[in-house]
């Protein structure tokens, strides 16, 4: 009988395996263990200025398969949704082996200016691909037109254990992390069959978040998850660290939730130096920039629970296109949303499905 072997693989994100202070708070709590009706992330979203050059940069460097491009206009439902009347959009939505990317072009913010995001934030700062070694993210990436941040223009081996890492910016200056994998490290894993033959050499990982205040993030995040981190880390004195984030003397906090079995994490970071500074504004859920989603068994529940815990939503739950959802924010002001599955949208776009993937070993 074939054994079933998880196809992805949970990688810790950037700093956290080597050369750093860790401190293993629960090192087997996930998700799993959530006392409420989570589910997972199910998207991670990006607001940009020029869906085309944007959905060309992902498309190509990515191979992602377009499951929908659509325009939307006149929709109340969308009006309610993004808390903003006569909303229209353009939405693109790429579906990585292990999550959906979302991209999409509002109107109202063809005079918007973009701007690129430091390492240190505030917000939401990035999220991560992860590829083989032998078949680099980073320079599938570089060869569409990445801006790398990360010195000498190459990724770095922080410790030796089989993970490279660089940080780039996309034409619009938001900012990814390429995280290449080796094949020892895959192997032990459960990656343990040939990738070339998955045709999945690519895929998507975290949710980044940078605050002023980590432990009073991390414990909302706990509370509106319903479940514990697990592992806290703090980074300093390490030139290769600086290299990754071009940043002399790079001092950090971080904090790690995970959010399935194999490659997900919510990743939250205090930057000591430089500071990352406290965000005082306002962030819309259309705004240039990241948001992500939380998939979430009964929407209307959990919004209920989740206000009662603080979280401010733009609205009570809507139904639009595949999925019921709602935009709220964290203590810091970042911008995620709850979404369920509708009852006539293809299962394969929700977490139950996407976190189950799995390959028979010949």
């Amino acid at each position: 009988m074939p054994r079933l072997t998880t196809v992805f693989v949970l990688i810790l994100a950037v700093f956290t395996i080597s050369q750093s202070a860790a401190r293993e708070l629960n090192p087997k709590a996930s998700i799993a263990d959530t006392t409420a009706g989570v589910l997972g992330i199910n998207h991670i979203g990006l607001s940009v200025k020029d869906l085309d050059k944007a959905l060309a940069f992902y498309q190509q460097a990515s191979g992602f398969e377009l499951v929908r491009r659509e325009k939307v206009a006149n929709n109340p439902a969308a009006d309610k949704l993004y808390a903003h009347d006569g909303v229209a959009y353009e939405v693109a939505v790429l579906k990585a082996p292990n999550m959906l990317f979302e991209l999409t072009e509002f109107s109202h913010n063809a005079d918007a200016t973009s701007k690129r995001m430091p390492a240190q934030g505030p917000g939401m700062t990035h999220t991560c691909f992860q590829s083989p070694m032998e078949e680099s993210g980073f320079d599938k990436f570089v060869k569409v037109g990445a801006d790398v941040l990360s010195r000498y223009d190459q990724p770095v081996d922080l410790g030796g254990y089989g993970v490279t890492y660089a940080y780039a910016y996309d034409p619009e200056g938001n900012m990814i992390e390429l995280e290449q994998l080796d094949g020892e490290l895959l192997k032990r894993a459960g990656y343990d069959m040939s990738w070339q033959e998955l045709d999945e050499s690519l895929w998507m990982s975290q949710v980044a978040l940078a605050t002023h205040d980590i432990d009073a993030l991390m414990g909302f995040y706990e509370k509106i998850l319903g479940f514990e981190p697990y592992r806290r880390a703090e980074l300093a004195d390490n030139e290769r660290a600086d290299e990754i984030a071009d940043v002399d003397n790079l001092h950090i906090l971080g904090g790690w939730f995970r959010m399935n079995k194999t490659s997900k994490v919510i990743e939250i970071w205090q930057y000591i130096n430089p500071i990352t500074e406290e965000f005082t504004s306002t962030r819309k859920s259309s705004d240039l920039g990241y948001s992500f989603s939380i998939e979430v068994d009964d929407i209307q529940q959990e919004y209920q629970r989740m206000s009662k815990l603080g979280v401010e939503f733009d609205s009570e739950p809507v139904e639009l296109g595949d999925f019921w959802q709602v935009y709220g924010r964290d203590l810091d002001g970042n911008v995620f949303s709850l979404r369920q599955l509708g009852a006539e949208a293809d299962s394969r776009f929700s977490v139950r499905e996407m976190d189950q993937l799995k390959i028979a070993e010949k």
